[in-house]
């Protein structure tokens, strides 16, 4: 059998298969998914991702399984580990942060400041796979990141970095990380070039080149670049990928993935005009935070603990669920009802914590004028859909009643969470992560496959292109010049109705071009009186109660008070 695309999600505990067929028409399919556990520890990953593959083949019933394109995700070997360093921790440091985690990367270390010896030897016990730099706005502060990258030179290490802060020293970070020094430096546009300005999409682009170009050390992964035709990317920034295809098609979002040893959580969302006016510091658009602790399996015990143990003795007793036999039993996947009952009690503890920590709030402050309220962190007030995925919000029966749970949540109205109104939608056939790499090279057969295991048919996508908005706009004007020119000529008109000599008025070009008497046109106090005519004020000053009729004129036109008068010509 053949199929058109493979595409390969090689986790850190599963590797994951799914294939793709008739991908070039416009009715793509899925046709079939296979898993198998990562073969890391193994000494090499394709015997999982074989395993996989051997997985798919049993489910289809067929011999073997032939692709013309193979693509993949990873985050075997613990993902993309990093390590950031900014000036200021909820400035550059923060925007640096919120690059990295977009991108996929996984977050070991967060420092703000010059680095002292205790962060040296945190760095090196990390041994991070990436390192990002950052600080001070363009043309600000330039010391801090100078010394913080020749410390981190000077500690012999070979990992990549990357620099995306004040733009007048990405000369000096290329004399510092020269051929020497052994790392490998990415300059990259600053991710705080300004105040309150976010600019972290070209630093996510980079961390996913510089992933693709280094961070494929898992043993094996290097015969995986082998085997694949397109871009490895890691796979929470597959996810976003995916979630920015999302948005584009029906607007302000979030997806969560609760895992068996984190929760991760993508939002793309603008901030309402209200929470914009009090909001205390910029957010990301697309965002993405990474909860360590809130797994169902590997971190189960951890969220047992968040939400107490006690309690849960308590809500396990009512479900007629002894906790710790079930508890010993469970293993990775849910085999049996209780099993189920207990995974869908830390998935909601899981999802309900993750959107928590996600999200921001209003809180108030205290001053001289009294107190005011001020918002801080992401805004989700304007979100329309809430997209569940990864295996907890695939699989267990009750995946939308949990995640409907979100709203109710907000006890205080102090929370910037999705309203009840945000639509539940699920990745029925958990593929978000495939479709992101997959957008990369064919965007309109992932979106048509999204719509497929979401089971939901997006809007039409209305024209909103700039051009557009400006034909329009030039269209407006031009009617209402086109009225206003209709009102002139009918005030011609009238004026003429009532005897007054108009002719100077009837030369003009009606819209736009030049004035057909050109420097001979009427006076200045003509122009005057003209624009008068045009805003509807009717005849003005001397004109006013003038006929064309001067039988009595004496013809001395150099003591004449009426200096329009039609005899003056001939005299």
């Amino acid at each position: 059998m053949k199929v058109d695309i493979l595409v390969a999600e090689i986790g850190s505990t599963t590797t994951v298969v799914n294939a793709f067929n008739d991908i070039k028409t416009d009715t793509p399919v899925f046709w079939a998914q296979g898993q198998a556990p990562t073969s890391v520890l193994d000494g090499d990953v394709r015997i999982g991702l074989q395993g996989a593959i051997d997985d798919l083949c049993k489910k289809m019933n067929i011999d073997s399984l032939e692709y013309d394109e193979m693509l993949a995700t990873s985050s075997a070997a613990g993902g993309l580990k990093m390590t950031v360093h900014g000036l200021v921790y909820d400035m550059t440091a923060k925007a640096a942060k919120e690059a990295a985690l977009g991108a996929g990367g996984i977050i070991h270390y967060v420092t703000a400041g010059k680095l002292r010896r205790t962060d040296l030897a945190k760095i090196k016990e990390i041994n991070p796979n990436l390192i990002l730099i950052a600080g001070g706005v363009d043309y600000g502060e330039r010391d801090t990141a100078i010394d913080n990258a020749e410390m981190i030179r000077s500690m012999g290490l070979k990992t990549p970095v990357i620099y995306a802060g004040n733009c007048e020293n990405q000369e000096e970070m290329k004399l510092i990380f020269d051929e020497e020094s052994g790392m490998k430096l990415y300059n990259v546009e600053n991710v705080y070039p300004k105040i309150d300005d976010l600019n972290v999409e070209p630093c996510r682009k980079v961390i996913q080149d510089a992933f693709e170009e280094h961070i494929t050390n898992a043993p094996g992964m290097e015969h995986v670049r082998d085997m694949v035709s397109g871009p490895i990317i890691p796979t929470p920034g597959a996810v976003m990928e995916c979630t920015k295809l999302l948005y584009e098609c029906i607007g302000d979002l979030i997806v969560l993935d609760v895992g068996g040893a984190t929760t991760d959580l993508h939002s793309v969302a603008t901030e309402s005009d209200q929470i914009a006016r009090i909001m205390i510091s910029p957010e990301p658009k697309a965002k993405r935070t990474v909860e360590g602790d809130l797994g169902v399996y590997v971190n189960r015990m951890k969220v047992i603990e968040s939400i107490g143990e006690e309690k849960l003795r308590e809500e396990c007793e009512k479900m007629g669920i002894d906790l710790d036999k079930t508890l010993e039993t469970y293993v990775a996947i849910p085999k049996n009802e209780d099993e189920v009952k207990l995974v869908e009690r830390l998935t909601k503890e899981a999802v309900l914590k993750a959107v928590e920590r996600h999200a921001g709030k209003i809180r108030y402050i205290y001053g001289p004028t009294g107190r005011s309220s001020v918002a801080e962190g992401k805004d989700l007030t304007q979100v329309k859909y809430i997209v569940g995925t990864g295996g907890a919000l695939t699989r267990l029966p009750h995946r939308v009643e949990l995640m409907q749970e979100i709203a109710k949540h907000n006890d205080t109205g102090m929370l910037l969470f999705p309203s009840e109104h945000a639509e539940i939608l699920v990745d029925n056939e958990y593929i978000m992560a495939s479709l992101g790499v997959l957008s990369k090279r064919y965007r309109e057969a992932a979106i048509r496959l999204l719509e497929k295991t979401l089971n939901f048919k997006f809007p039409e996508k209305k024209e909103t292109s700039y051009q557009a908005k400006y034909i329009d706009e030039l269209n407006k004007v031009t009617e209402e010049a086109k009225k206003k020119e209709e009102e002139y000529k009918k005030h011609i008109e009238e004026s003429e109705a009532l005897g007054y000599d108009m002719s100077a008025y009837k030369e003009e070009e009606p819209i736009g071009g030049a004035n057909k008497r050109k420097n001979s046109a009427a006076s200045d106090s003509v122009k005057d009186d003209k624009k008068g005519l045009r805003n509807g004020d009717g005849v003005q000053g001397k004109w006013a109660g003038q006929k064309q009729d001067m039988g009595d004129c004496n013809h001395d036109c150099r003591h004449c008070t009426r200096p329009h008068c039609p005899n003056r010509k001939n005299c």
